[in-house]
Formats: C-alpha cells, structure tokens, sequence
C-alpha cells in the first residue's frame, strides 16, 4: 500500500509533459516535453555597446524568440531569450551601454581652473568615473549582473569597443568578483556572424584596453594642461577679441590644423615662374590631334625661341614610332574606413563625420560590415559569393551581380590587415533607405561589387614624331570593356580619337605654336586631403581622424573656403606661427606620430603601458616648461594676425594663473594640501585638492593675520611637508613663540599644533605612520569599566595614545571645557561638538622641542592653565607621578593613594594590557589613569577632575605639555617655585576660579 500510494503522489504531482505506460504491470513515468524546452543551467549577462546592436544581436541568437523588458535607462532596452552557450542550456540577457561608460577626469580640485596651475596636472591624479548621464545604465548594469554567472562583452571589436568592455568589467565586477567573463569577436552583426562569436568566445585584451587608457590620460593631461595656460593667458592679453574664447589644444588636433596651415603659407610664399613651350597640331576630317613636347617646357624664352624657329624652318613631322598596347583601368581596393572617408568627402560630397556616422548606423541595423577598419584584404573564409548572391535581385546592379558570379569573384587584394576586421561590404540587401543613408549604402554595396568585378580593358595608341630635331607625342585611347565601371559611376575613363599612323609616315602638322605660361602654386587641402596626411604622418586613427578635422573646425582655427578647401583662421594661424617662433615642433605630426606607434606596440604586447605613459609626459611636459617661459612669442604672433595689441602679462601669471602652494599632502586621500585663500577674503586654509571628494582642511585660528609658504621643507616630516611663515596678533602666542614665526604643522611639533587648534590626524595617517598610535579599548569588562567607565559615558570607548621611547619624561593632560572646542572653526580641525560627554583625544603625544632645563616650568605652567581652563576642577598640580618616597616605589593617584593593577579584557589592540586606576571606591574616585607599561617612562594620565560637589566638569582630554598661548599666560618667578603666578596679556595677574 504504501509503494502505492507513492506512485499516485508521483504521479499527482508529475511536471507538466510527462506520461506513464506499463510494462508487465508496472507503471512507468516517461518525460515526453519537448527537448529544446531543458532546465536552464545558467544566466548570462550580455553587454552591447549601444541599444541597436543589442537589440539585433538578441534577435539573430534568439531566432526572434525573444522577450523585451524596460531597463533603468530610458534608451537601453532589456531582451531575455534561451540558446546554447558553453555547452549547456543558458538564460540570456541581452542589454547595452551607450559607447563609454567612465570618463577620465582630474580629481578633487585639480578640475577647478583656478585652483591649481596647468603644470601640475601632468601630474595630477586622476581617477575614472561614471558621468551622471549614465548612472541609470550603470545600475542596471549591476542590477542585472546580480543574478548570472557569466558575462559576456559584445562591444565593436576594436581598441575604443574593447576599452569599453573593461569599463563594463569593472563595473560588474565590482559587484560579483567571481564572475566569469568572456569576449564575442565579430565584425557584422547578421545571424552567422552572431552564432560564430557565440561559439567561439575569447578573453578580453588587456593589452589592447590599456593602449587607449594610455592615450586618454595622455590627451587629458597635455590637453588640459595646454588649453588651460593658452586660455588663461591670452583672454587676458586679448581681452576684446578672445576674453570668453576657449582656446584649446590637442596632441592631434594641433598637427592637423598644422597641415593646413602648412599648406596655406606654402601658397602665399609661392613665386611663380613664367616658362615657354613648343604645341603642334594635325587635323584631319575634324579630328585634332595634339603633340605634346617632350621637353614639356623651358624656363628661358629664347632657348624656346631659337627651337622654335628651327622647327618652323623644316616644318616636316616624321612618324619614328607607332605603339598599339592594352590598357587597364585598375577596379578599387576592397574598402578600409579611411578610403570610406576619402571617398565619401570626394564623391558623395559629405564632410568626413557624417560619412562615419551613417555608416556606423548602418552597421548596427545590419546593412554593412563594421565600418572601423585597417584592411583592404578579403579573408579567405569570407564567403564572397554570398555576399553578391544577396544583391543579385537588385533592379539596379542585380544583373552586374550575376556577371560576377558567372565569372567568378575576384577581388584585388591591398596591402594593409589589422588582424581583426575584414573591409567594409555590404551584409544584406535592402531598398528601403532614403536620402543620405541610402547614398552611403549604395556606394558601400557598389564599391564591393567593383572591387570583385575585373578592370577595364582599352587599347591604347603612342604617336612618337620628330620635327627638326624636336621630340613630340600624342595619345589616343579605344575602351574595349568597361567591366566594373559598369556599376562604379563614381570613376571615368574617357576614350581619345587619335589618326592612324604608320612607322615613317611623313606629314606637315596643321600648327605649330610657341606659347607661355607660369608656375601654379598648389590647391588647398580638402578634406581627404587632410585625411590622407593624417595617415601618412600617423595622425590619430582611423576612427578619429573626422573627429579631429570637426575640432579645429568648431574652435575656428581653419575655416572653409568653397565649402570644401581648408584655410587657417586668424587664431589658427597666429598660434602655430607662435609656437614655430619658440622653436618647438608643436605643429608637426612628429611627438603625436611617436605616440601613436607606441600604442601600436601596447597593443601587441611588446611595450608597457606604464612606460610609454611616462615617456610621453616627460616630452610634453619639457615642451610646455619651455612654452611657458617664451609664451610673449604667442602674443607678439597673434597680435599680428588679431590686430589688437597685446596686453603686458608676466610670464609667471601666465605660468601660475593661481599659484599652487603645497604644504603637505592629506593623510586621507594622498593629494596635496595647498595653500588658499578664504572666500570672503579673510585669511587663508589649507585645503585638499581631492575637494569635494575629501574634506579635509586645516583652518587657522583669528590670531593668525598671515601665512605663507617659506620655501624650506621640515627635515624631520620629510621633502613632502614645507614650513610656513605665520604672523600673529602681537602678543597672542607669547612666550612661545614670537609674531613673526616659521614652523611645520606636519607633525613634528605637536605643541606647535595644539596651539593653532590643528588635529594630528588632520596632517598626519593616523594608522601605518605611526605604529604605537592606538584607537581605543571598549568597556565591557568588569574590570575595565571599574576604571575607566567614568571617562565616557557615553559610548564606552576611550581612545588613548600609547607614548613611545622618544617621548620627553615629563608629559601631562591638557584639560579644556568641551563647548569650547566645539565651537567656530571646527571644520577639518577634527574639533568635537560640545555633547556635555567627556572626550579624550586621540592625537599621539610626540618628543617635546623645549629645553631640558624648561621643562618643569612648563608643567607647572600647564596645570595651573588647565585649572582655569576647567572652571570647576581640580586646582592642583599633577603629583601622582611614580613616587620614590613612598611605599616601595608604588604608583601613587591624585588622592595621594595607592593606585591598583587592573588588566584589560575587552577584545581589541589593547587585550591583556595593564594599567593603574585611583584606589578609592567608585563615588570617591579621582579617576587617575596610567598604563603599567609607561610607568618608566613617567607617563602619567592625570584626572579629569571634578568639582566641589563631586559631579564630573564635561572636560575634553588631550596629551599636551603646553597651555593655549592664545590666552596669553605667562610665569613668573621661576621653574617649580612656589610663587609661580599667572599673567594675561595685558599684565595683570589671572584670577583663579
């Protein structure tokens, strides 16, 4: 019965699909679902780079069997669908970003023109973070990488799609670091190509993302650098004509608008030549031919003159040579992306960025092959015969398309491959495009099918004939076979009649002429002029070479003439004219040239990143050094070409814009902390650069009327920490030190900080700098919180400082009522708001810089200062030192007691160490603190005090040997006499409360 009813709840809750059959009498259960339709083992995360390609990706690997969702981003769509992948059934979800996910940026204030000076961001930090634009589709990114175990990267395949992948890497990392993650190589998005990369998954290189990590630094860092200290400088010195222009720079921009302005000056300082040359005609039946001379011309008249006569005395043609051959108009290369954008500026008469940019989206409808290429060489698995299959029911070329594939594609092959991209063609055919995308899909699919066509076949005839000596030739051409330029419109090939002539065949010609002319300077440069220098000099890329030419476009440096011929501006040509009066090559395609083979190399692995990053920026940065200290070049040339006079600008305004005063660099962030100016214009701070990120900042109290930079660096802090020149309210910090004072807040002089109200931590790490320097113990022993219970109350922590060896023997508390230190200039200060709870610093007390012989006069000082300060404390010196008088020198507490030995238990830095508490019961206790391992060092923690009823004051705990100067006390009488007595500034003795 039970084996039974078994079988019945089986079968009762059997999974949807399942039957049963019998077999002798037994009943069994059978899975007859359908067997596409298996358990999801995993989910996938899919990354395209924009919304288009993603959405036809998921449709070619899903089969169209797809489900959309919304994303957080508005514009990046979700797409779940099932496939095989890795070997197992797999739930995919497909999304996108939209291109570059991480901005590089400067940090901190280094981004604030006016905080910093251009040539410290060649050494600036800089840091990669998502724009807010983006922040929605970076959460979906980590929203849905939450759920799969794998990602996988379907960004365009080249060096700025594969940099983005680790964008999308690092991101989803963050969140998973056990993620798996693999890269999708393909160059068309179409069903095949999909399922290839799918099925053919690689590692993402690292070497080729840190090639363009490298050229983003490098373009942030000189670019920034320059446009700041030409923007600066010269709104200044041209305030009419440039005070809200942005005048920028760029390691490409510069050397492309010095190819037109190259071009321009070659032009203007052309001298042409007058030169003279020998025409002869022969008609016949309304044909003319015409013979050129072999010497095609002669720059002296009479030279010419004299042949010339000498041909018109025998005015004889004689035929020395007739020359019948075949001639061939070569078909085009396959189609790389600058050819794409040579010939889209030449024959579709777009502008270089808009060719790119159709054909970018074309691309990621499916229409074309990735429009980013370095090939001009078919791959031999490249399928070219389907390819032209697909255009062969086209009713425009479809029939051009069968003759080829009768005859067979044969395409020429060039001589350039980037090993990862075939060239551009056509991936499926459509009549549906309208206006500009249609043009370029027409001449994409056109182009393809030329270069797989056969070339044009003609017969050419040479004229060779001899007047008086004199050598002349004609041509004459008869086209045989047009063949691709049967469906290439975008070329001509023009036939020429000639006459039949015969080997020394006589005849007398129907003209024979001397004329003139002169030189011609050459044309200016077009756009595929400018692109085709580009890459001959290796400028930019491929993919940046449009970008490059709309930049000195919109910054007004070149304009148009014709609308097609580049020429200078005003502010071009006075910049580069500038920089060629220093000496320096910033106009030539040299530095950039460099740059641009050494990511060559990153990328093949064969050099650094680290390496080529740093080279780069020496050579730069030497250059910009040099720049700055001849930058009146610049104004004298553009004050030429701008006719307005230039300003008078020191050199070291232009260099500094606001001078950049490091003091130290922050313990929290590692930036530098400089020197600034307060906004309203009272005093100055030192502030962080990595503001707003860190915070940290050390305001000086009222009592400082000046501060500057002394230019010597502290001995003891390091080469990092400079010391400052301060001047003080007169009076305010006497005896210690005079008005006029120099000294290091970095951490070497703790009495020094304590009297400004700066925090050690403030300038110093408090962790890994200074290994003695503990947090705190919490209470929660019994035998912890009998002793020190009553030091906080309020969170049960106490933190503390361990004193080392070098501390001076005598060290003492500094007492002082909490409201005060709460109050005013408590930003960056590490000050603590007045709560009523006591609180006990935790800056570590480091080697007094007073004399020996000073010493006790300080203490006694200190005390008394402290009694004031405490308002109803305690008014007695500190005697529960180690007493070598009394009780076989044991430790004795303010209440002239025996102290007791108590262990800490609590888990922490401080388990298992020992310390000395006051001896008395709880309500009779002077609180006194010291731990037992600073008994020989005489390192007492006295009590915080209390008043005369018992109750505690709210005191604030911090380790100093010295009073607030500020409050003026001075001593009178002597070191440790009993007469010691407090004086205000004005010299009248303090009275005690």
């Amino acid at each position: 019965m039970c084996a039974v009813r078994l079988l019945r709840t089986i079968w009762y809750y059997r999974p949807k699909g399942w039957t049963q059959f019998r077999i002798n009498n037994v009943r069994i259960l059978c899975d007859k679902s359908d067997p596409d339709k298996q358990r999801v083992a995993m989910k996938v995360l899919n990354v395209a780079e924009k919304n288009d390609a993603a959405k036809n990706l998921a449709g070619y690997l899903s089969g169209g069997n797809l489900r959309r969702r919304e994303g957080l981003s508005t514009f990046n769509k979700i797409y779940e669908f099932e496939c095989n992948v890795f070997n197992q059934r797999c739930q995919m979800i497909m999304t996108s970003v939209s291109g570059h996910l991480l901005q590089l940026e400067f940090a901190g204030c280094y981004r604030n023109w006016q905080a910093c000076s251009p040539m410290s961001l060649f050494d600036a930090p800089v840091k990669k973070y998502c724009p807010q634009d983006y922040q929605q589709i970076k959460r979906t990114l980590e929203k849905e990488v939450r759920q799969c175990g794998s990602l996988i990267i379907w960004t365009d395949c080249d060096r700025e799609g594969e940099n983005i992948g680790f964008e999308i890497i690092q991101v989803c990392l963050a969140v998973k670091p056990n993620l798996r993650v693999y890269r999708a190589k393909f160059s068309e998005i179409t069903a095949r190509s999909a399922q290839r990369a799918l099925q053919t998954l690689v590692e993402p290189s690292k070497n080729i993302s840190d090639a363009v990590d490298v050229r983003q630094e490098l373009d942030l860092r000189i670019g920034a650098a320059f446009t700041r200290f030409q923007t600066l400088r010269l709104q200044k010195v041209f305030p009419q004509k440039l005070s809200s222009s942005l005048i920028s720079y760029g390691s490409c921009q510069f050397p492309t608008l010095g190819f037109v302005v190259e071009r321009f000056n070659a032009i203007n300082n052309f001298i042409p030549e007058q030169f003279w040359k020998i025409k002869v005609t022969h008609d016949v039946d309304d044909l003319c031919v015409e013979f050129r001379w072999k010497r095609v011309y002669l720059l002296d008249q009479l030279t010419c003159h004299v042949l010339y006569n000498k041909c018109l005395e025998q005015p004889v043609a004689k035929v020395e040579n007739v020359q019948s051959k075949q001639k061939s108009k070569w078909r085009p290369l396959p189609l790389d992306t600058v050819e794409l954008e040579k010939l889209g500026c030449k024959k579709l008469k777009m502008n270089a960025k808009e060719v790119m940019r159709i054909a970018e989206k074309l691309y990621t409808q499916g229409f074309i092959s990735y429009p980013r290429t370095e090939t001009n060489i078919f791959p031999k698995e490249l399928s070219l015969r389907n390819l032209i299959e697909l255009q062969a029911q086209d009713p425009v070329w479809g029939e051009f398309a069968n003759h080829i594939l009768q005859d067979g594609p044969n395409p020429r092959a060039g001589k350039k491959s980037d090993q990862a991209h075939p060239p551009i063609h056509p991936t499926k055919h459509t009549t549906s495009l309208q206006g500009k995308e249609k043009e370029v899909y027409d001449f994409v699919v056109r182009h393809f099918l030329a270069c797989c066509s056969k070339d044009a076949q003609g017969l050419e005839t040479i004229v060779d004939i001899d007047i008086a000596g004199e050598k002349f030739v004609a041509n004459g051409l008869m086209i045989i076979e047009l063949n691709y330029l049967e469906v290439y419109p975008y070329e001509k090939w023009n036939a020429k009649e000639i006459h039949i002539y015969r080997t020394g065949q006589t005849f007398e010609p129907t003209s024979i002429e001397m004329t003139d002319g002169e030189t011609s300077p050459p044309q200016l440069l077009t756009e595929a002029d400018l692109i085709a220098l580009m890459e001959k000099h290796g400028i930019g890329t491929d993919a940046t070479h449009a970008e490059h030419i709309e930049t000195i476009k919109s910054r007004m440096y070149v304009g148009l003439q014709n609308g097609c011929h580049f020429v200078p501006g005003e502010l071009g040509m006075g910049l580069v004219e500038g920089y060629d009066n220093m000496g320096y090559p910033m106009s030539k395609p040299h530095l950039r040239a460099e740059l641009e083979a050494d990511l060559k190399r990153i990328c093949e692995g064969t050099r650094d990143p680290k390496v080529v990053l740093a080279e780069q920026l020496v050579k730069y940065k030497e250059v910009f050094q040099m720049s700055l200290q001849q930058a009146d070049k610049i104004d004298q040339a553009l004050g030429h070409y701008l006719q307005e006079p230039a300003q008078q600008l020191p050199v070291v305004q232009a260099e500094e814009g606001i001078v950049n005063q490091t003091v130290l660099q922050c313990p929290s962030c590692g930036m530098d902390m400089v020197l600034r100016n307060r906004r309203e214009g009272s005093g100055k701070f030192i502030g962080c650069m990595g503001y707003p990120d860190c915070r940290n900042a050390i305001w000086f109290p009222g009592s400082v009327e000046a501060v500057e930079l002394s230019g010597e660096f502290c001995s003891e802090c390091g080469p990092h920490v400079q010391k400052l020149k301060f001047k003080f309210r007169r009076g305010s910090f006497f005896p210690f030190y005079s008005d006029n004072y120099t000294g290091c807040i970095g951490g070497c002089d703790p009495h020094f900080l304590e009297s400004l109200d700066i925090r050690l931590s403030s300038v110093r790490p408090a962790q890994g700098t200074y290994p003695n320097t503990n947090t705190g113990v919490q209470n929660t022993s019994s035998s912890v919180d009998s002793g020190l219970g009553s030091l906080d109350h309020a969170n049960g922590s106490i933190p503390y400082s361990n004193i080392g060896s070098s501390v001076t023997p005598l060290q003492a508390c500094h007492l002082r009522n909490d409201s005060t230190r709460g109050r005013g200039r408590g930003r960056g200060r590490g000050s603590t708001r007045g709560t009523g709870n006591p609180h006990v610093d935790s800056t570590p007390v480091y080697s007094s810089t007073l004399s020996n012989h000073n010493q006790d006069s300080m203490a006694v000082l200190n005390w008394n200062s402290q009694s004031m300060s405490a308002g109803t404390g305690s008014n007695r010196t500190p005697d529960a030192l180690v007493n070598g008088n009394s009780h076989d020198n044991a430790i004795v507490c303010n209440c002239n007691m025996d102290a007791i030995l108590l262990t800490v238990r609590k888990e922490g830095p401080n388990k298992g160490r020992q310390f000395y508490k006051c001896g008395n019961s709880q309500g009779q206790s002077c609180n006194y603190f010291m731990w037992a391992d600073g008994v020989e060092n005489n390192t007492p923690l006295p009590s915080q005090g209390f008043g005369n009823d018992g109750t505690s004051n709210s005191m604030s705990l911090t380790n100093s040997i010295l009073p607030r100067p500020s409050w003026g006390m001075r001593a009178t009488n002597g070191p440790g006499g009993d007469n010691d007595e407090v004086l205000c500034t004005c010299g009248v003795p303090a009275k005690r409360y």
